[in-house]
């Protein structure tokens, strides 16, 4: 319990226009993109290391509860309050500190926007491959906290392959430095590989050393159309005998093509099994060559219509067909129960044949598009009722989706995490003594339960409640 004796010592912290409880800026910070509110008692705006461990301590001392938020754009509820106590809401801590060309390095603090980065360090003539699609409004801490992905990890990987060090605050209030500036560094444990997927269970993000590239001189982006999925499928496997490295290798399914015409007519042929959209980057040259790889890729696997873009602009024209996905898809159905799984490469073939055949068989439709090239794939199972009965049909047919991820070799999560939405699945992904040693890790570091609980190991809902319960729910 908040108490206002507590309000008035975060008030000492961080100066008393930084704390609030304001019922409107409460709701805006007790919930994520699921749209599921969990009112906080308190939400403060902290602007160093020093007050979020002096916070922590608080916290520890009076025994409340503290749960850190980014940008807020998370799809399982990690950023969200479940048990009230304080929102500690890091968007005041969004400098660039340090841009360096020689080193290949950027400091930056958590709050800052993923696209304000790549777009400071292009200036630069430099390169931060990781892109979420929300790279518009997440924070480079949420995407650490979360290991985010991107079209863009086929070839560069996710968040983690770019984290030299972290500075972070403990849940019992000790500040850390972790990792270096150095691209090596064999100095004990790498705590700031800790942190990176860590939910903000852990420990709270305060600056992020980054690891960047040198910008890559082009691109060039194709979208081939296939008449199945599975010659799709058999394109992106054979991709590995190409001698290339695409640098995004994009999926959409029928469901999702037709979605896209029905909201945003695109030209795209409704009787398409599946399309592609393929980039590859590099030296001018090197890319022109890879470019007519793509091309004869596809040819060898059937596709009906290709198109390779000639410029910038259509390549943005191509991936706008992506961009369309997220609107499109949730205009199939009042409730879509929105969430990625990944499989090994090879396994997506029999991974799409079994949504089609579980869309049958269920009833409900399971559009799936996605990053084909790591095998990280969004399902989004759609309800068209809003009772109990089809909710716990719609959780159903969410666990069969998982276990049959994890069945081929896959998990649960690619880049979405855990948080409280996936948390009754987890089983199918962890076995019984791996889950208990991350709670060991847990207790050890937060022996008070204080950072941000009810997600991972527990959850406030049942798997049929979640993304429904308490919906629009307003904090007075």
């Amino acid at each position: 319990m908040v108490t206002e004796e507590i309000i008035k010592q975060l008030n000492s912290i961080v100066g008393p226009e930084h704390v609030t409880n304001a019922p409107d800026i409460i709701a805006a910070n007790s919930q994520d993109a699921l749209k599921q509110v969990f009112c906080a008692d308190a939400i403060v705006f902290p602007r160093t290391a020093e007050e979020i461990a002096a916070i922590l301590r608080l916290a520890n001392e009076r025994k409340f509860y503290v749960t850190a938020r980014g940008g807020g754009v998370g799809y399982t509820g990690g950023a969200v309050p479940v048990r009230g106590g304080v929102v500690l809401a890091t968007s005041r801590m969004n400098r660039i500190l340090e841009i360096n060309k020689a080193d290949l390095v950027t400091v930056v603090e958590p709050a800052v926007k993923n696209y304000d980065l790549q777009q400071a360090v292009e200036a630069h003539g430099l390169f931060y491959p990781p892109d979420p699609s929300s790279w518009k409004d997440s924070f480079i801490g949420g995407n650490i906290a979360l290991n985010a992905g991107g079209p863009r990890c086929v070839k560069y990987g996710n968040t983690k392959q770019f984290v030299l060090g972290l500075d972070f605050v403990t849940p019992t209030g000790e500040i850390i430095k972790a990792g270096t500036r150095t691209p090596k560094n064999a100095t004990g444990y790498h705590l700031e590989s800790l942190m990176i997927g860590s939910e903000g269970m852990l420990g709270v993000i305060t600056r992020c050393i980054l690891r960047l590239l040198p910008k890559p001189e082009t691109r060039r982006t194709a979208l081939a159309i296939f008449e199945t999925a599975q010659d799709a499928c058999n394109c992106v496997a054979d991709f590995t005998s190409s001698g290339i490295l695409p640098v995004a290798l994009e999926l959409l399914d029928r469901i999702s093509i037709n979605a896209i015409e029905d909201f945003e007519p695109s030209g795209l042929p409704r009787s398409a099994g599946a399309l592609l959209i393929i980039e590859v980057d590099g030296l001018r040259e090197a890319v022109a060559r890879e470019a007519e790889i793509v091309r004869e890729m596809c040819a060898k696997h059937h596709a009906i219509q290709f198109t390779l873009a000639a410029d910038d602009a259509e390549s943005e024209a191509i991936w706008e067909v992506r961009r369309k996905m997220s609107p499109a898809v949730a205009r199939t159905g009042i409730i879509k129960l929105n969430h990625d799984v990944v499989v090994p490469r090879s396994r997506i073939p029999e991974m799409l044949e079994f949504l089609q055949a579980l869309s049958a068989r269920s009833g409900f439709l399971i559009p799936t598009f996605g990053h084909a090239g790591d095998g990280n794939l969004h399902t989004n199972v759609m309800l068209q009722t809003n009772d109990e009965e089809t909710r716990k049909r719609g959780a159903a047919t969410v666990r069969e989706v998982f276990q049959k991820a994890c069945e081929l070799g896959g998990t649960i999560s690619g880049e979405h995490g855990v948080g409280y939405a996936k948390a009754p699945f987890l089983d199918l992904a962890l076995t019984g003594p791996t889950i208990e040693l991350m709670k060991v890790i847990k207790r050890a570091m937060d022996p008070n339960g204080i950072l941000n609980p009810g997600k991972v190991f527990e959850t406030p809902l049942a798997a049929y409640e979640v993304g429904f319960v308490n919906s629009g729910q307003a904090c007075c």
